[in-house]
């Protein structure tokens, strides 16, 4: 379909034939204006056939309607023009009726025929907003072969319908089958309205109440021009009332094909297998540094996954990490559908782009920017996300789509998963050389506990619902044990603690695969029907991770683990424990402090469907007041010169002695008396502690 410079033209044409059509329709029996009575019935036809092309060309040429996930904005606002054409079209007919009863001094069979015409005009600006919203939602996260697919349905019914307007002395079987093709052919298309599987039970509802507002409008109008049909003082040409029975049949089956896709859910299986991809291609990121990939194989990976997971029309990489420091050879810059002028006019232009912005830059509308002039190809968003640590640069990653605001929230938490665990995979993989290549065992432990100390959460969470302290202490230069922090919408903290077997530059590296495996799957679930739906639950997080952890831990290996998900605006938290120590609690209501007994097994010692019979789920309401103790087993272990452990009863003590203070002054009390039991020992395993006190003070939800 062409794209005209001026869109402003198509509405001065749609309003001349429109003119042409009212006036003709006047002149039915005598002459207005002075013009000739009784205009032939092909210059009527004409006239509103290139009022509905005009209409609906300006319609097309329209800014994208559907920006990210406003499913819902969308829908409002057709309802909003909708109720206000319905309106419109009510007043015009009241206004008819009035002058046939003589309550208005206005000719009766000229202000129906106007009135007629008016409301054809209000029908197709109608049907001309309902098409391209339906168009919007059709393509939402549709390939380009869904685009060429609607383009072509889109040509054929506009044809049908035009010339409906003058063929109408066509063969019976050959109008059905034209007519049934086009039917089957939108069932088809009415099929990939993903869009359906991201709205939550609230908005689906919302959703489906639109929808049928938008059927109750057409309705309105439906019956308006079968009564119109039978009006003797209005004489519409046949092929006229054919060409709107056609044009509303197909407006209805759309409307009632959107509100079936709402109520059955159908596009479901395909956004799960798109999620089932994705998690795909972060599992591959995930184990890249276990089945010792190089460099240029990790970038190839990034850019594969971001490229296909995203749907980027064109993709650009450039390394920019020395070759020396990873020791293998670097790539050279990674295209996708890029000439090598595109990727030069390009490269050039990052700089600038690299220099202004050091975080990621997103650009949902290039063509108002103008950031990336030049180009072989008009695109109209872009994604560039650099690849960097604390320490080191290693690279950016541009992606380009023709459409504008090509890039949503969900595309963005995706992308943001991958490029992390990438920079994770690099830094691992030029540890594990260094490593390798290190003729000191001393050397290995420096490296390994490098890792270690960049896997540890350098900033807490703050919040005015609790206080959170820490402590982590390995007994030798690298340690097993681990904890992690993610804000999670909603008012929900997600907590991770765990104990990985073993010691050393192993260990380090199951610690970084956890890491990953924990903020792999706590990204939105974008099936899930209910908000507190969106992320799992601890017992549905144990069983994924220990399915994860299958691919790449080893058989002798295993971690322990507990996982609490905090919903402090509920006041409540529920939990799982996988092997770990038992969580200690004080309840500030009854003045007592006890262990959560809850069954678990370690991760990695059933590597079966039966595991998730082994973990449990516990749920906990808290009180302003409460505290809960989470450590690793070094702490209850920890022993004194006779060889005697501090032991589980001590630390509940020590919680009963200290309940009262702050979450830091807690965790220094406890602390303290397990260094004063060693009496300045040696550890014999590593010390985690973690406190939370949910303060006493809540703020109003």
């Amino acid at each position: 379909m062409p794209l005209f410079r001026h869109a402003a033209w198509l509405i001065i044409l749609a309003a001349g034939c429109w003119l042409v059509l009212l006036l003709g329709t006047l002149s039915q029996g005598h002459s207005v204006l002075g013009l000739p009575a009784n205009w032939p019935q092909w210059l009527l036809l004409l006239a509103q056939g290139g009022f509905a092309a005009g209409v609906f060309l300006y319609a097309r040429m329209q800014p994208k309607p559907l920006v990210g996930h406003g499913f819902l904005p969308l829908l409002k606002r057709l309802f909003w023009r909708g109720l206000v054409l319905t309106i419109l079209l009510v007043s015009v007919q009241a206004l008819v009726q009035l002058a046939a009863a003589r309550k208005l001094p206005l000719p009766g069979n000229a202000t129906a025929a106007a009135g007629y015409t008016v409301s054809l005009a209000l029908f197709i600006v109608l049907l001309a907003q309902m098409l391209y919203v339906w168009r919007a939602l059709v393509s939402f996260r549709g390939s380009a072969r869904l685009q060429r697919e609607w383009l072509a349905f889109e040509l054929l019914l506009g044809m049908v319908l035009l010339l409906q307007l003058f063929a109408w002395q066509t063969p019976d079987f050959l109008h059905i089958a034209v007519i049934t093709g086009l039917g089957l052919f939108g069932i088809y298309l009415s099929g990939h309205q993903r869009w359906v599987a991201y709205l939550s039970q609230g908005q689906k509802a919302q959703a489906i109440m639109l929808q049928l507002s938008l059927l109750g409008f057409l309705t309105v109008f439906l019956l308006y021009l079968r009564g119109a049909q039978a009006d003797a003082v209005i004489i519409a040409p046949p092929t006229q009332q054919a060409f709107l029975v056609l044009t509303a049949f197909f407006a209805v089956f759309y409307a009632l094909a959107g509100l079936l896709v709402t109520l059955f859910n159908l596009p479901i299986a395909d956004v799960y297998e798109q999620r089932r991809a994705e998690i795909l291609s972060l599992q591959q990121l995930s184990q890249i540094i276990q089945r010792g990939q190089t460099a240029p194989e990790i970038y190839q990976a990034l850019f594969t996954s971001a490229v296909q997971t995203i749907r980027a029309d064109a993709a650009f990489l450039d390394a920019q990490l020395q070759p020396t420091e990873l020791v293998s050879p670097l790539p050279a810059p990674l295209l996708h559908e890029l000439t090598l002028a595109d990727r030069t006019a390009l490269k050039e232009q990052l700089v600038t782009l690299l220099s202004e912005n050091q975080t990621e830059l997103i650009d949902n509308d290039l063509a108002r920017s103008q950031r990336l002039p030049g180009l072989s190809q008009p695109y109209g968003s872009m994604a560039m996300l650099p690849l960097r640590s604390l320490t080191h640069d290693y690279g950016v990653l541009v992606l380009l789509k023709k459409e504008q605001a090509g890039f949503d929230p969900e595309d963005l938490s995706i992308l943001h998963t991958f490029t992390t665990q990438t920079v994770l995979s690099l830094e691992n993989l030029q540890l594990a050389q260094e490593a390798r290549v290190s003729q000191s065992a001393q050397d290995e432990l420096r490296i390994a506990a490098l890792v270690q100390e960049r896997l540890i959460p350098k900033h807490l969470p703050t919040d005015n619902w609790f206080e959170i302290a820490t402590y982590a202490q390995a007994a030798k230069e690298v340690g097993g044990d681990f904890y992690d922090f993610l804000h999670l919408p909603g008012q929900q903290l997600a907590v991770l603690i765990g104990d990985v077997s073993g010691k050393g530059v192993t260990a380090a590296f199951h610690t970084a695969q956890m890491k990953g495996i924990f903020h792999a799957l706590m990204q939105p679930n974008p099936l899930a029907k209910k908000d507190r739906d969106r992320y799992p639950d601890p017992h549905r997080f144990m069983v994924l991770a220990n399915e994860a952890l299958t691919h790449c831990l080893e058989r002798s290996s295993f971690i322990t683990a507990s996982f609490y998900l905090i919903d402090y605006e509920a006041g409540g938290f529920s939990f799982a424990r996988a092997g770990h120590c038992h969580t200690l609690y004080y309840h500030s209501i009854k003045e007592e402090v006890s262990y959560f007994q809850s069954e678990g097994l370690g991760l990695g010692i059933l590597r079966n469907a039966s595991y998730g019979r082994h973990v449990k789920n516990q749920f906990w309401d808290y009180n302003p007041g409460d505290v809960m103790v989470i450590y690793t087993d070094g702490i209850p272990e920890a022993r004194d010169g006779d060889g005697n452990e501090y032991g589980e009863d001590r630390l509940a003590r020590m919680l009963g002695e200290s309940f009262y203070q702050s979450a830091e002054e807690i965790n220094q009390h406890i602390r303290r008396d397990v260094q004063e039991f060693s009496k300045g020992l040696p550890l014999h395993d590593d010390q985690t502690l973690l406190v939370i006190k949910f303060k006493a003070s809540q703020p109003q939800a």
